[in-house]
Formats: structure tokens, sequence, C-alpha cells
């Protein structure tokens, strides 16, 4: 096999700022207290940082309704890093872009330790808009939202609530089986105790009785915004002996973009762009589906962690629903653990940054009262749904 460029990098420290609904604080302020709690994480300093990387772009976060976060840019400045490689992207594989390019900048020798971030101030952005799906400055629009909005398709929810339905139509899958995401998720969020819905146990019935959002997507099918800010450093591997912790090693990664990028617009409605980093990803690995213990399934909206099932090869196209039937095999003690944080559904929309951290902090055996009771050995960790999608492999120790 090629030698696989990622596996020089592994994930060295991790960090969380505090995550909650309208915060009242600055992007900058959530985004320094995860950078800070993720070096010292690592057992190292401010000064051992010479990469930064952030998703998306960055810029004035709050004022693109809580989804930019501060550029790499101004948080060196804020934190007096002094740095031999930055970047921010909106473009290539979702979230976990951020960390393809970390393991690129190690793997060229460009940077030892990068952190990756992730900034939101979402919860109290919409608060302070009224939940706009525009902001006030925007005039016009191109590409696909201008044939969206005119019929007030302005969120993802009426996206992929068609795909949704034709799942329903053609292979059987049925609310209940949806459902099973939204309530394993809010049962491993009683765990997690920074997860917005701790203490809110919910029940099927609970599911099946919330108010429709986009049929068939109810309310328990989306995320929840919030404040917050995750962060992890990204190291070489020849410095694991310094590390603290169990080292979490890159695997294999997943970025290709081989069909339509976008999020309804796709060849084969029963597919969706999410195939073409999976297949690309166990190319790039020896391991295979059976050898995954925990899987981190992005989960903006339910439907979107069927969707990954099949593209992961978990189960056929078409069979994701009596994969979920009961919730069995994705529970803790099941055979596919899954979004043990609670995910996006329960925890809060970390935007993808959540689904990472968790699936590092589970492989070192340190997620506390949620720890699974097998020890997790590989995880597989997916972000996006729609025009960029990308996939990662982590294994627990170095090959």
């Amino acid at each position: 096999m090629t030698t696989i460029g990622e596996r020089s990098s592994y994930v060295s420290g991790l960090g969380q700022s505090a995550v909650g609904r309208n915060l009242g604080r600055t992007e900058m302020s959530l985004t320094v207290e995860a950078i800070t709690n993720a070096i010292a994480d690592a057992g190292l300093r401010p000064s051992d940082i010479d990469g930064l990387v952030t998703y998306p772009a960055g810029g004035n976060g709050t004022a693109k309704g809580g989804f930019g976060g501060p550029s790499a840019n101004a948080v060196q400045d804020a934190m007096g890093l002094r740095l031999d490689y930055y970047s921010g992207s909106s473009d290539g594989a979702a979230q976990l872009q951020a960390l393809v390019t970390a393991c690129m900048a190690v793997a060229t020798g460009l940077a030892r330790h990068v952190v990756i971030y992730r900034t939101v101030t979402e919860s109290t952005a919409q608060t302070a808009s009224g939940r706009r799906g525009l902001s006030l400055g925007d005039t016009e629009l191109d590409g696909e939202m201008q044939y969206r909005l005119p019929y007030g398709a302005l969120s993802a929810t009426t996206w992929l609530a068609p795909l949704a339905q034709y799942h329903m139509d053609r292979f059987g899958l049925t609310r209940e089986q949806l459902g099973q995401i939204a309530v394993v998720s809010r049962a491993n969020a009683q765990l997690t105790p920074y997860a917005l819905m701790r203490g809110r146990p919910m029940t099927m019935d609970d599911y099946l009785a919330a108010r429709m959002i986009s049929t068939p997507l109810s309310l328990f099918d989306c995320d929840i915004p919030c404040d917050a800010s995750t962060a992890l450093v990204i190291s070489h591997v020849d410095t694991a002996a310094d590390c603290p912790h169990v080292p979490v090693q890159i695997n294999a990664l997943g970025t290709a973009s081989w069909g339509r990028p976008s999020w309804d617009q796709y060849e084969d409605l029963a597919s969706f762009p999410g195939r073409g980093p999976a297949e690309h990803m166990w190319q790039r690995t020896d391991l295979t589906k059976d050898d995954v213990d925990s899987a981190h399934i992005y989960d903006g909206f339910s439907i979107i962690v069927n969707l990954w099932l099949e593209a992961l090869g978990f189960c056929g196209t078409g069979e994701s629903g009596a994969f979920l039937e009961g919730g069995k095999r994705i529970s803790r003690d099941g055979e596919l653990p899954m979004n043990t944080n609670g995910g996006q559904l329960s925890g809060g929309r970390l935007h993808g940054f959540g689904h990472l951290h968790e699936a590092a902090l589970q492989l070192r055996g340190e997620a506390g009262e949620r720890q699974l009771p097998r020890q997790p050995e590989v995880s597989v960790v997916t972000n996006g749904a729609g025009s960029t999608v990308g996939c990662a492999l982590l294994t627990r120790g170095l090959a």
C-alpha cells in the first residue's frame, strides 16, 4: 500500500469551551478558552504551537448568523502565537477539511503541532436576529439558492426532507426507525455534562408527538443551535512519547468529491455525496467496517445518519431503516455505538467538531461517565451532508 500521509499525525490534545444557549460571550472568548484547554491537555505551551487551522474561513461570525467564527489571523493575534502555517477554508471535506489541512501541514513538515478549531455562536445570533434565514444585507442570490428562496426553502431541513420522504416511499423507512437516532442520542446526552438536553430524557412517543418542521422531519430530527468552541491539537507522531494521553492516530481520511456537490441535486436520490469520501477512505486503509467499534456520524438532521450509514457500508442502500430498528445496534452496548455524547441532536450543534472531539476522547478512554463499556479501538467520524462532505478513521495508539 502507498504510504498514507495522514498517519504521520495524531490527536495530542482536546479542548472544549463552555457549551450553552445565549451565553452572552464573544466568539473570540469561546475560541481562546477551547484552544487554551486543548494546548494544556496536550502538555504543551502556546509557544509550541506552530500551526493554526479553522473551518470555515472565519470572519465576523455573529454577523453571519453565528456561523463563521474568528479567523486564524484574528486568533493568532489574540493569543500571540508564532505560526509557521495557518489556514481557513469553506471548501473541501466539510468541517473535517480543517483536520485534512492540519495533517497535510504535519506530513510535509510545515508544522509539528497544529491547532484546529471550530466556533459557533448561532444561538446568540439567532436570538438577536429573530432567526432570520438571510442576513439583512443580502439583496441577491446565485447558485442553488436562487431556486430555493422563492419557495421559502432557506433551511437544510427543507432540502433534506424530500430525501427522507423518498426513503420512506421507496424503501419503507418508518418514522419509528428514523426516530431511534434521536431517542438513542438523547439517552447518551444524559451522561454528557455539557449536553444541552441533559436532564431532559425523551421517549419514542415524545419523538412521534413533536411538531413537524418539514414533513417528514420533526423538531427532534433537527440539531440544536448553541454557542461553543471546540479545538484539537494535531501533532507529528514522533512527538507521541511526550504526550500525556494515549495517542489517537489519523488512520485514513476520505476527501473525494465524485458526484454533484449538492444537497438535493445528486445523481441518485437513494445516495448522496458522502459515498465518494467513504469509498476513498476505505481505499486508504487495511481496516474495514467490521473493525469499527464506535461511530460519530454527522447528525445535523437525523436522515443524514441514514445516508452516512449506507455510504460507509454498514448496511446496503435503503437498508438503514432495518439497521436502526429498535435502536439496539447504535446504543452504548450495541455493535456500533453512535454519537455517544448526544451528537448535535441532543448535545448541541458543535458543527462536526463535537463528533471529532468525542471520537478521540472515547478512544483515549477518558470519556468519564459516558465511556463505552467496551473500549473502542477504531472510530469513524463523518462530517457534512450536502455540497461538502468528508470522513475519517481514527485509531487508539500508533500503528
